[in-house]
């Protein structure tokens, strides 16, 4: 097991671990995603990451179960799941303009075991709208 930086959500049992700089928008997304869109808290801040079965699994830590650091505001509790699998890695970039058009398919390997990454800009109106575009497969694979 291995204890990283990162956010991690549970949206319809599909887990979305957000990964970034401090200040890049993980808690925000992980907020607007609880929030609008129904998605469960797993872990803020730091999520522990163990393969099991070739799989990879995101839980929460003890000491952090159910809080959200909400930036200006304080910490939330909310309800949450203590592990959810991982389908999906969002890296959060600093600047809009570090973003390709249409990026390639990538991934990233966590304990061995590769998942879909995709690059985005947390303050971008439309982050939701891609995440849930990406998650429920309706983006086509660049070639």
């Amino acid at each position: 097991m291995i204890n990283i930086h990162a956010t991690l959500i549970s949206f319809h049992h599909k887990g979305i671990l957000f990964i970034g700089k401090s200040g890049t928008g993980k808690s925000d997304t992980a907020l607007r995603m609880i929030m609008e869109k129904g998605a469960k808290l797993v872990a803020d801040d730091r999520v522990d990451l163990q393969c099991e079965n070739g799989e990879l699994f995101g839980y929460t830590p003890k000491n952090i179960q159910g809080l959200l650091e909400i930036r200006n505001v304080g910490i939330g509790q909310f309800e949450y799941m203590p592990k959810e699998k991982i389908a999906l890695c969002i890296e959060l970039c600093e600047k809009k303009e570090d973003l390709e058009r249409l990026p390639k398919e990538e991934y990233v390997d966590f304990l061995g075991v590769s998942v879909t990454k995709l690059k985005l800009y947390a303050f971008d109106c439309s982050i939701l709208c891609k995440i849930i575009a990406k998650i429920n497969g309706y983006i086509r694979q660049q070639e």
